[in-house]
């Protein structure tokens, strides 16, 4: 087929680009960025160049959300500061508690989530000028404190159960816990969910916190780039791992299953979830702490069913390493992370928001990095299609 000259020149452009194209952009540098890094050979991840190991062991989530907003670690005055204006932002807007209120019983969590954060920002007038530094990072800190409740008031809300009022006294992981189950959450309880929380906040360019900087870079306010990173972990391929291999376990039933468990998927080629990831080629270190912290949860609370399904979980990643590790295919964080919300008592279907709570942190921090040195992305396309289609009237078709 002849093409005209503005065709052949249009084709010549992707020519030229078609070299660079990618699919899925994998390996693309999309940005740059200091907020977090990951060494998927070693590995290392670290928030603001600091291990998040040490910050498992030191921090508290409220500090480490301060680190990634700030570049910082708080002083004694800048963090108590912090937690004051913190803990004044968990209390949502009564439009919004009443509209949660009216949510579906059956509406998927994830949903819900991304519904709350819209609604947000009709309760915030200026929300679409983020020409302030100071307002933007208000902003954030005061998203950051809500989504818990959000999903709390959810959770409660479909139970028919009214929503509980967060509680000063009370640290954010607490206050989640509290405000789930209307109980004082314990200390070793409220120790683990925090933990959790740090290393769960940030994670580099994945699909979710690439979502929210491409919104970002429109000049999208922080509820409406956030709202998009949430729809993007709710898709299957990126988030709601965790509940997948906690079903996967009980469905394996006991350590001595394993070994024909796995031999079944390796011969089918099915996926085992929990195990492998597009970074890391060794455990993920998440995963190593997460198992830390697990094993000293079930020394406390675990009972025979929660001994047998770590057990089983243990055994399960002896034989991936046996049969995988040559691959590179190991543990990732949500390999161990649904057995251990399973004992903290949070729902199944739940468990991908608890990510979600904890990641809003990361997604603040891309948020600002891109709208204070913002580029709009727009990337090409290899055209793949057809030129100089006839049209053919509908009476000839």
């Amino acid at each position: 087929m002849v093409k005209n000259n503005n065709v052949i020149i249009q084709a010549e452009k992707q020519g030229s680009a078609e070299s660079l194209y990618k699919p899925g952009l994998e390996g693309v540098v999309a940005t740059r960025s200091n907020i977090s890094y990951v060494d998927g050979e070693q590995g290392l991840l670290e928030y603001r160049g600091i291990a998040v190991r040490e910050l498992v062991e030191h921090s508290t989530f409220e500090e480490t959300v301060y680190l990634l907003l700030y570049n910082h670690l708080p002083s004694v005055r800048e963090m108590k500061q912090f937690s004051t204006l913190f803990a004044k932002q968990r209390m949502l807007p009564q439009s919004v508690r009443h509209a949660i209120s009216t949510f579906p019983v059956g509406m998927h969590p994830m949903v819900a989530l991304q519904s709350g954060i819209s609604l947000l920002q009709g309760e915030d007038y200026y929300a679409d000028d983020v020409s302030s530094q100071l307002h933007n990072i208000r902003r954030c800190i005061s998203l950051i404190a809500k989504v818990t409740a959000i999903m709390a008031a959810f959770e409660r809300a479909r139970h028919s159960e009214e929503p509980m009022p967060a509680q000063s006294k009370y640290s954010h992981a607490a206050n989640f816990l509290f405000m789930l189950t209307g109980e004082p959450p314990d200390e070793l309880a409220t120790e683990i969910f925090d933990k959790l929380l740090i290393m769960h906040a940030e994670h580099t360019m994945n699909a979710s916190t690439f979502a929210c900087r491409v919104i970002a870079s429109t000049k999208s306010s922080v509820y409406s780039s956030v709202s998009g990173a949430v729809g993007a972990l709710a898709g299957p391929l990126h988030g709601g791992a965790n509940e997948r291999v906690l079903r996967m376990l009980f469905s394996i039933g006991h350590p001595d299953n394993v070994d024909s468990f796995v031999e079944d998927r390796l011969a089918t080629g099915a996926k085992i979830m929990g195990v492998g990831h597009r970074i890391y080629k060794v455990k993920d270190p998440r995963a190593i702490i997460l198992q830390e912290y697990l094993e000293k949860l079930i020394a406390v609370r675990g009972g025979e069913e929660a001994q047998n399904l770590y057990a089983t979980a243990k055994r399960l990643e002896e034989a991936v390493e046996a049969k995988l590790g040559g691959k590179k295919i190991y543990p990732n964080v949500d390999f161990y992370s649904g057995i251990v919300l399973d004992l903290l008592g949070v729902p199944m279907d739940l468990f991908t928001t608890v990510f979600a709570l904890s990641r809003v942190a990361g997604w603040c921090a891309h948020w600002l990095e891109q709208v204070a040195a913002n580029r709009l992305f727009r990337p090409q396309q290899e055209y793949s299609g057809d030129h100089q289609r006839p049209y053919t009237p509908i009476d000839r078709r």
